[in-house]
């Protein structure tokens, strides 16, 4: 669904342009994702910073990541600081989504040149999964429940 979030992405978008507005390109991301924590709060808008994302198989852990931020418990926001975004870029924040019960995420791209994808993948569209809480309050997902679905993908910005 493509509105889904619309009005939170658009106040994180805002976020976006307003510290690449301010810092430019040549960060490395790490500075772009603590700007971006200070703008969102600011804006009174909830984020959690480097969100852990559980993936297991048949029961068991295969991998932790962590999402750039986390925001509003609902919005994905996975950060970039480089010349150009490639296509895995895209692919880390469509399995971020697919991985968790979160159906929105952001690409945003410090780069030389300020780029925003906004990436939607339904709950519906993800398969009979179920997720668990894990001690860290991260997203569990296990593969073994899951079945081979397409990507829903909207272009934003």
């Amino acid at each position: 669904m493509p509105g889904k979030h619309l009005a939170l992405t658009d106040k994180i978008l805002a976020a976006f342009y307003a510290v690449y507005g301010t810092l430019g390109y040549g960060f490395l991301e790490k500075v772009y994702e603590n700007a971006m924590v200070l703008e969102l709060r600011r804006r009174g808008i909830a984020v959690e910073a480097q969100a852990p994302i559980v993936v297991r198989y048949r029961g068991q852990v295969v991998g932790e990541y962590y999402a750039d931020l986390l925001v509003a418990g609902t919005v994905i926001v996975e950060l970039k600081a480089v010349k150009e975004l490639a296509p895995e870029h895209a692919a880390q924040l469509l399995n971020y989504l697919r991985a968790t019960s979160i159906e929105v995420g952001l690409l945003l791209n410090f780069g030389p040149k300020a780029v925003a994808a906004r990436k939607v993948y339904d709950n519906e569209r993800k398969g009979n999964w179920a997720r668990k809480n894990t001690e860290k309050k991260g997203e569990e997902w296990d593969m073994d429940e899951h079945g081979e679905e397409e990507w829903d993908t909207d272009e934003h910005g």
